[in-house]
């Protein structure tokens, strides 16, 4: 099945239309795509997701799309303006779209001449730099890219409202695919903040997203990014985001993935210079039969650079996720701090998950620690709950969503942490009327287990 796919899916590349820009990482991404081989159960990175779901589908290009309320909504931030890019099914809807007003947004097929430079200088080397983190889907990606998003930031320039780029998928007469590419580079003292979402209405669909993201952060230059991914459970999702940091700069991120069919998201921090710290929170949350797989590997190559990392999850009927934190220090990598948490709730007897934290260090001056735990709900929590006449139900929900809600609060937009808190109360099957309840909880200092 592994060959049909790469024939089918070299069959759909060749069908796109290459940008002159675009055309030598296209030729190089179907020469790697067409030699390299389908992931296995005994190829470590890939050794508890399946790849049956996507190798056993017929992808075509999706159909255009019209908009609907359900979708107009699902790329709304309350309480936050923003300039935003939508894409539904791959394609860029003019009506829901204002950031290419901004001189700091293009199109790739738009891009002007000082653009098209960046572009060729920054694209597909950050995802370079780390080659034992790649895949074939990346090779796929690159193979596959008739166009995408440049956000490039200037020197010492500070956005004055977040960039929103939104790609939406809804029904179609087949099964299709969508290919997603972004390069976002701050040059030096530059600060911004970019909202990456993939989306979907309640329509069921058979879609498959294949999303690279490439950030390039420079000196004393600060981003917030967030990617949320809310697709619904049919969808088949993998998605990259590959980040170089330079001299004192400083990365933070929110990661959040509500499980599909299949969701791989890979994260790779490279600090090439002294200084450069990255923040990185994440929270999964697979329900039914769905699977979630978060691969991160933080590279510290140089010395006297910093990174957190934390990541939480909650699994629920039949569910698996699949946690690997990787933790790299090189040898020239002295006085590097570096940790690393994963916490995980079983709702159910039935849910899984498999998490390896990882260090590997060359350095024999550094600061470094890695932990994960798996837990159930905690008895007296919830007999606490019940006692003042919450239901069972309602207290393992409230239990659950304060087990992640400590990670949500932190977040630096408070729009943000508005817009997922519902999101995340109907995937606990809870409304808002529970929301005293919560903070009640939360005001008695419950966490919602022991790990």
């Amino acid at each position: 099945m592994a060959s049909e796919f790469h024939t089918q899916q070299l069959a759909l590349a060749s069908q796109q239309t290459s940008l002159p820009l675009l055309a030598a990482l296209n030729e190089q991404g179907r020469s790697a795509f067409a030699s390299a081989t389908m992931p296995t159960r005994k190829t470590e990175a890939w050794k508890y997701t399946s790849l049956h779901n996507l190798s056993t589908s017929e992808f075509i290009a999706p159909e255009s799309a019209s908009v609907t309320a359900e979708l107009q909504a699902a790329c709304d931030i309350k309480e936050l303006k923003t300039a935003r890019l939508v894409f539904i099914n791959g394609q860029l809807d003019t009506g829901l779209s204002d950031a290419l007003t901004l001189p700091e947004v293009c199109l790739f097929s738009q891009a002007d001449a000082q653009q098209q430079a960046v572009i060729a200088e920054q694209l597909g080397s950050i995802l370079a730099q780390t080659p034992s983190t790649t895949h074939l889907f990346n090779d796929l990606n690159n193979a596959s890219v008739n166009d995408g998003v440049l956000i490039h930031i200037g020197k010492n320039q500070q956005l004055a409202q977040p960039i929103q780029i939104v790609q939406l998928t809804t029904a179609n007469p087949q099964p299709f695919a969508v290919t997603a590419r972004m390069l976002l580079v701050l040059e030096s003292g530059a600060a911004a903040t970019v909202i990456e979402q993939y989306g979907s209405d309640s329509v069921a669909q058979s879609s498959f997203t294949n999303a690279i993201t490439e950030i390039a952060v420079g000196a004393n230059a600060r981003l917030q990014h967030y990617r949320l991914q809310t697709l619904q459970e049919e969808a088949l999702h993998i998605g990259s985001t590959h980040v170089a940091l330079g001299r004192d700069a400083q990365y933070n991120a929110f990661h959040l993935g509500m499980g599909t069919r299949l969701t791989r998201n890979d994260i790779v921090v490279n600090h090439n210079e002294g200084g450069s710290h990255a923040e990185i929170a994440g929270v999964y949350v697979p329900q039914n039969q769905q699977v979630v797989d978060f691969h991160t590997c933080i590279e510290h190559k140089v010395a006297h650079c910093t990174s957190n990392e934390v990541f939480r999850g909650i699994m629920n009927d039949k569910s698996k996720a699949i946690f690997n934190g990787r933790i790299h220090i090189h040898p020239q990598a002295q006085k590097t701090n570096a940790q690393l948490s994963n916490k995980n709730l079983l709702l159910t007897n039935t849910a899984e998950i498999y998490t390896k934290p990882e260090l590997e260090i060359y350095a024999d001056d550094v600061k470094c620690a890695h932990g994960a735990t798996v837990a159930q709900l905690e008895e007296k929590a919830r007999f606490y709950l019940q006692s003042r006449g919450i239901s069972q139900r309602e207290a393992e929900v409230m239990l659950s969503f304060g087990f992640i809600n400590e990670l949500l609060e932190a977040l630096p937009d408070a729009a943000i942490t508005h817009l997922l808190r519902p999101v995340l109360a109907q995937r606990f099957g809870r409304d808002d009327s529970l929301n005293q309840h919560l903070l009640e909880n939360e005001a008695a200092g419950l966490t919602g287990a022991s790990a």
